[in-house]
């Protein structure tokens, strides 16, 4: 959490997003500003957590990415703002032969405690629903099941469950083959460009977003706006990309980056690759459980 223009603004890492809606609902989170993933925006829209945008008060929307101005969660953007975007693939020692194509090179027996998975249950679940033929929100109990074993399947074979934290592991060696988001495997390969690579697996893979809201709770709804307008700008969010090293949504911003961040095709792949991508999608409450159930049991496996 930051202070910011005297708002209060909650930043929501994979981890810490439910433990931040779970505040949010109370309706006394005391923040104004809150960067939730795409999946969550409809839900808490609908939950009326959210404050209506008012676009007159963002000129700077005009900066966006055509794709992202009619994006699939909030078509209108009348609730939020794409930010930063990016996508699960995977980052492997480029030694590797032959390298990595798809998901199922992760089932590799050959590679057995040199693989690691995302500590994330939509991402783990995802690829094995990816894998079965299915799409990655699916909420069909027996798809989930097909899933569920599959992961438990994979289990033995890896190193861990981790997220960010396998980028080091990934430049030292450690880890033959990750699940990674593309921010990861674009900051390991920076570190190692010789021994790194990344992929975007052929059968699919996840797509991500990260967005700006403002809450219905906010009694500071025009300076919300003032600073949603101020992270808009071009330079500024240009600079937020070179400190993160993360891709924006926001063209005007990504064409004043450094040519090794603009053109990286791990941060922005061509429009053909991202075709094959899937956003997430919000889970009902009874998929929720059944998928809840499934990664608790994957976990004690």
């Amino acid at each position: 959490m930051a202070r910011t223009l005297g708002l209060r603004v909650r930043y929501g890492t994979y981890e810490s997003i439910p433990e931040m809606l779970a505040k949010v609902m109370t309706g006394n989170s005391g923040w104004d500003v809150i960067f939730p993933s795409a999946e969550y925006i409809q839900p808490m829209r609908d939950m009326g957590l959210l404050a209506p945008l008012r676009h007159e008060l963002l000129p700077n929307l005009d900066g966006l990415d055509a794709s992202f101005q009619s994006p699939p969660w909030d078509p209108d953007l009348q609730w939020s703002v794409p930010y930063m975007h990016g996508v699960t693939g995977i980052a492997y020692q480029t030694k590797l032969t032959p390298a990595p194509q798809g998901w199922k090179d992760l089932w590799d027996p050959r590679l057995a405690g040199k693989i690691t998975m995302l500590d994330d249950p939509p991402e783990v679940l995802g690829v094995c629903l990816i894998l079965r033929g299915h799409s990655l929100n699916s909420a069909d109990p027996e798809e989930l099941r097909q899933a569920q074993v599959l992961a438990t399947e994979q289990k033995r074979l890896l190193r861990a469950y981790l997220n960010a934290e396998v980028r080091d592991q990934l430049v030292a060696g450690d880890v033959a083959a990750a699940q990674a988001w593309a921010v990861t495997g674009a900051q390991a390969i920076a570190a190692s460009p010789s021994t790194l690579s990344f992929c975007f697996p052929s059968e699919g893979f996840a797509r991500f977003a990260d967005n700006i809201a403002i809450l219905r709770e906010s009694r500071r709804v025009e300076a919300s706006h003032q600073f949603i307008n101020y992270l808009l700008r071009p330079a500024v969010n240009a600079g937020i990309v070179v400190a993160v090293q993360t891709a924006t949504a926001n063209a005007a911003a990504q064409r004043l980056l450094p040519p090794e961040l603009r053109d990286n095709p791990v941060l922005y792949p061509p429009p053909e690759t991202l075709a094959r991508g899937e956003w997430f999608e919000p889970q009902s409450l009874a998929s929720q459980r059944l998928r809840d159930r499934a990664w608790t049991e994957i976990k004690s496996a």
